[in-house]
């Protein structure tokens, strides 16, 4: 599908493309940290660390933007928006936070990394087909994250490698299914996606089992609360807005980018280490991204 010319007065856009970029790349990158920390804390993964805090955060989200006159998702919006959370909240992100149970750090972040080349298969599907470039820089950022894992324990039970599978065709489907959708402001469309997932992960969490036996710890609750305010409330809205505002290969190269931040932090805050392979590797990662953004640049 051809890009739609920019008007003059749509310029400024492009900062606003670049700060949702460095939100999303940034803070989600933290999270692999901070659902490990949350986890350690006692937290329950989908009743906690994944549902509800989407519910905190949704509802405050949803109470202010209601406050401040937004009109209510229309019956058509919301039950778009529970596909919405069903498939990119439920499917993707409750079944990473599930895996990180049993499966190591780096098959995690290599498994979220195909997310741009599910986005862009199911893109093509639809006809939205990516061009050269674009696939370049796809396949070149996949490499890097693959070469930044490749010293990692790659280990998982059968039970998380089926997770890791459904995450990123789950989060890549919801995605690309979303554009051009009847939705509401994408503010709104990201609090009413994180409530409606938010009710679901909870509610397959209690059917699963999953019971609070103790209080979680002071670094539990202080994680999942970072989670809920910077994970899903500012980096999740921002990522709502940039799939309303640019191609999906563009909106999906934090794939690329949020295991860059996950080392970074991990040996800052963590005392992982990292070697000059890996700085190689972020590099390529890097590169990766940049192609994708020329390519997305020319195309436009």
């Amino acid at each position: 599908m051809a890009a739609t010319p920019v008007p003059p007065q749509a310029a400024p856009r492009s900062g606003l493309v670049v700060l949702a970029l460095l939100l999303v790349y940034v803070v989600w990158g933290s999270t692999y940290l901070g659902i490990r920390f949350a986890l350690e804390g006692g937290a329950l993964p989908l009743t906690t660390v994944s549902g509800a805090r989407f519910i905190v955060a949704g509802s405050l989200m949803y109470a202010v933007l209601r406050w401040r006159g937004l009109p209510a998702p229309t019956g058509r919006q919301w039950r778009n928006l529970v596909i919405m959370g069903l498939t990119m909240l439920v499917l993707g992100n409750g079944m990473v936070v599930l895996a990180e149970r049993t499966v190591s750090s780096g098959l995690a972040a290599t498994a979220v990394a195909s997310v741009p080349l599910w986005m862009a298969l199911f893109g093509a599907m639809r006809g939205q087909h990516a061009t050269r470039g674009e696939w370049l820089g796809i396949a070149i950022g996949f490499l890097g994250v693959v070469w930044l894992n490749a010293g990692s324990s790659l280990t998982a039970s059968p039970q998380g490698l089926v997770l890791l599978l459904i995450a990123p065709i789950g989060w890549a489907f919801g995605s690309v299914w979303a554009r051009g959708l009847d939705l509401p402001s994408p503010f709104m469309t990201a609090a009413g996606q994180m409530l409606c997932g938010g009710v679901m992960l909870v509610a397959l969490g209690l059917a699963t089992g999953e019971r609070p036996t103790t209080w979680p710890s002071m670094n539990g609750l202080l994680a999942v609360a970072y989670l809920c305010m910077f994970g899903s409330i500012v980096a999740f809205t921002a990522y709502v807005w940039l799939l309303q505002n640019v191609r999906p290969a563009l909106a999906a190269s934090y794939a690329y980018v949020n295991p860059v931040i996950a080392v970074l932090l991990g040996a800052l805050i963590g005392h992982e280490h990292f070697g000059p392979r890996d700085l190689l590797a972020m590099g390529v990662i890097l590169a990766g991204v940049l192609v994708l953004t020329l390519a997305r640049t020319r195309r436009k």
